[in-house]
């Protein structure tokens, strides 16, 4: 898994929505507790997240104080240039580069011409919407 940029800041500001690298894997925060601070520690942040790029669920538990690393997610829209099986082939409409990716499971209604939203880290990238014309 080729890496992308990332950025720290301190656990304890994890909310869900927002991303968290977890074993070198870009994932999106769905819950965040956070535990008091006990007679002889500091306050614990447990985080659920699930993958962006392959669906799998991470956990993550660290002091809040300590430092969290942080994907820098691309955003950006692009074209369906052609669907081949289970390929799809995109190109960026800002500098005009195509990427071929595997169909998401989750998003109906690709074929070509079709204008979609997606999200880039490193070089993983997946189509996260389709945009209503």
């Amino acid at each position: 898994m080729a890496d992308g940029e990332k950025k720290f800041q301190p656990s304890g500001t994890l909310k869900p929505g927002s991303y968290v690298l977890i074993d070198n894997e870009p994932c999106q925060v769905k819950d965040a507790e956070k535990s008091k601070p006990g007679k002889h520690g500091a306050a614990k942040i447990k985080v659920t997240a699930m993958g962006i790029f392959k669906d799998s669920k991470k956990s993550l538990m660290k002091p809040t104080d300590d430092d969290a690393e942080v994907p820098i997610i691309e955003k950006g829209r692009a074209q369906v240039v052609a669907v081949m099986g289970e390929t799809v082939q995109i190109m960026d409409l800002q500098d005009y580069k195509s990427y071929d990716l595997p169909k998401p499971k989750d998003i109906q209604g690709l074929s070509g011409g079709v204008e979609v939203e997606y999200i880039k880290w490193g070089s993983n990238i997946r189509i996260t919407s389709t945009k209503k014309a």
